[in-house]
């Protein structure tokens, strides 16, 4: 537990160093996401943004204003994460399901610092884990804690229930932040829901081997959800190009549903360094 609370440390800092050199402006509003309310009217001043503008009301002709917003004092980060099976695959040292502890582990330590609730649910086919959102440091520290230690109950996956649940728990918008591999199917829908009534930020965890497996030639594959066992050719051209494809065409459609539902989506390679990525993830979330 010190081991992976100090990989989240390092983490953290070096996101912190890295927006603070590349951004301007609180760090806060990187996960206050559209948690404001209308405050009052001001005039216009050079340099405001034109899309606070009340149109409505400058078109009276007595000047131009702008609306001003204040934050929630309630805002909620809300952690969403796939622990199924699948999110086992890759090297003993560090798989999917690592990968995304130590991402959701260090998204958890800033959302700490900077909104006043955290929570997480965890999720295979059923409920792992759920911790309510509250404040304080020691909420924080418990969600990590369980991430940390969590046994998954269930390898299969349903992330259409895991969405829902969300979508029942969480009354007011939240920030919710999406980690899996997506391998399942009949989630859409809900996830459009999701997206409808929350600041959704979609994180896609993936290993090289669902792309590229090593010419090995016949071997067995074991499905850790199912339990079932089969035998594929691994140095065949078209398997290779159906297991590309596949993955492509499923990152393709994800991504695309996001943008559609107004999503923030970004893909990460289990075995790469996240810390860049999620820098980026940042900076375009501040300016959206």
């Amino acid at each position: 537990m010190d081991e992976f609370l100090a990989r989240l440390r390092n983490f953290d800092i070096r996101i912190r160093k890295a927006v603070n050199s590349q951004m301007r402006g609180s760090f806060r509003s990187i996960f206050k996401g559209t948690g404001l309310e209308f405050s009052d009217l001001r005039t216009y001043q050079y340099g405001d943004d034109v899309r606070a503008i009340d149109w409505n009301v400058s078109s009276k002709g007595h000047g131009t204003f702008v609306k001003v917003f204040r934050e929630e004092k309630d805002q909620t980060v809300f952690f969403v994460v796939d622990v199924s099976a699948s999110q086992q695959v890759g090297p003993h040292y560090r798989d999917k399901l690592e990968a995304t502890k130590e991402v959701c582990g260090v998204l958890a330590l800033s959302a700490i610092r900077e909104a006043n609730h955290v929570g997480m649910y965890c999720f295979s086919d059923q409920k792992e884990k759920y911790i309510k959102p509250a404040d304080g440091l020691k909420t924080g520290y418990q969600l990590i804690m369980s991430l940390y230690k969590l046994q998954p109950e269930s390898g299969r996956t349903n992330i259409a229930d895991a969405l829902l649940f969300t979508l029942n728990v969480l009354k007011r918008r939240s920030v919710v932040i999406l980690l899996s591999d997506f391998i399942d199917q009949s989630y859409e829908h809900n996830l459009r829901a999701l997206a409808r009534k929350h600041d959704l930020v979609v994180l896609h965890l993936y290993d090289q081997r669902e792309i590229k497996l090593p010419k090995l030639g016949i071997i067995p594959v074991h499905d850790t959800e199912t339990g079932r066992t089969v035998w594929v050719n691994t140095s065949s051209a078209s398997f290779r190009s159906r297991l590309h494809d596949t993955f492509r065409q499923n990152q393709s459609r994800l991504e695309r549903l996001c943008k559609q539902f107004n999503a923030n989506y970004l893909a990460i390679d289990s075995q790469e360094d996240f810390v860049p990525k999620l820098v980026e993830l940042f900076r375009v979330r501040k300016y959206q």
